[in-house]
């Protein structure tokens, strides 16, 4: 008994392209405004992962695998942030 893979439409490569190269001119945009430090930093953080986002689903083909697959590709992000969260008394001490 054979199985069959349901076929998957092959994603606009192009359209993500595009997509990718505004975010990163909309970061570039971000560092010359006259925002806080903080500001400018989350909003580049966030820009980061709407773009490691793209690039994780249709390049990395994310978009098409099961759930459990993607659980395992954010465990990382999970971790880091955890870190992070973790070390940063010991970043800056009161």
């Amino acid at each position: 008994m054979a199985t069959e893979h349901a076929a998957h439409a092959e994603p606009n490569y192009i359209g993500v392209f595009w997509w990718l190269l505004a975010l990163t001119i909309v970061e570039i945009a971000v560092i010359y405004m006259p925002l806080t430090k903080l500001v400018i930093a989350f909003l580049l953080v966030s820009l980061a992962l709407s773009k490691a986002a793209l690039v994780a689903l249709y390049f990395m083909h994310l978009k098409f695998e099961r759930l459990t697959l993607g659980i395992i590709a954010l465990t990382p992000l999970i971790l880091c942030v955890f870190l992070i969260l973790m070390l940063t008394p010991d970043i800056f001490p009161s």
